[in-house]
């Protein structure tokens, strides 16, 4: 089935290459992070007025816990900083903001500040910006087993019945429009434990752009490719 020109309902980026672009202009690894969250306020904007219905970004990995600590640091003042600065912006223009993954490993003052932010933009009705933080798509299905398999033993639910409805129920992404566009900046040609189960039939777009260089006409140039391309869901 040709994608006819029509625009994704939903896209995801795998924002990648902050680092490599404060090294390439001889500044420190939190200057592309601060550059990156330009990027973020562009591509954000860019997608409502392209009619996509969800962005999700990748924010912050299960695995970046292995980062040095003072880099950690920074990307946490930089996600309070987003907060602060852009959460008007999203509750004016009608944005529900969504997180996956276990946020609440976080600073507890950090943690307080996302719920309020997502109870702000809760009865908003547009278009949705769902945040990875501190998600990995292998404990998201790791996690599910175990929660079904519980229910099993407890007698809950029939093993056999366990089927790919029911896990889409209990994604992180269950009240998301389906994945149809997954982009990965920097040239990385891997999907990094990003939405494993849900990029079964996404469209996959690698770019060598760096994502602080990522913008609304680098967005728009994917969205062109991907009408162009022809999904099948595996038929003919």
């Amino acid at each position: 089935m040709a994608a006819g020109g029509a625009v994704p309902r939903h896209v995801a980026i795998i924002m990648d290459g902050n680092g490599r672009w404060a090294k390439n202009r001889f500044l420190p690894r939190v200057a592309g992070h601060k550059a990156g969250i330009d990027a973020v306020r562009r591509v954000t904007r860019a997608a409502r007025a392209m009619g996509i219905e969800a962005l999700t970004l990748y924010a912050f990995s299960s695995e970046n816990w292995r980062r040095p600590e003072d880099e950690i640091s920074d990307l946490m003042a930089l996600m309070r900083v987003f907060i602060r600065s852009d959460l008007e912006e999203l509750v004016r223009e009608n944005v529900r903001l969504r997180i996956i993954g276990d946020y609440r490993r976080f600073s507890d003052d950090l943690v307080e500040m996302i719920d309020n932010a997502v109870a702000r933009t809760s009865v908003n009705t547009g278009a949705i910006l769902a945040v990875a933080l501190n998600y990995g798509s292998q404990a998201e299905l790791a996690s599910i087993a175990r929660h079904f398999a519980e229910a099993a033993q407890r007698g809950e639910i029939d093993p056999a019945a366990i089927d790919a409805n029911m896990i889409e129920a209990a994604l992180d992404t269950r009240d998301l429009p389906p994945l149809d566009l997954l982009i990965r900046t920097s040239g990385e040609v891997r999907l990094s434990n990003f939405l494993l189960w849900q990029a079964a039939y996404a469209e996959l777009l690698f770019t060598e752009t760096l994502w602080p260089d990522f913008d609304g006409d680098t967005l728009a140039e994917a969205v062109a490719t991907f009408s162009q391309r022809q999904r099948r869901f595996g038929g003919l």
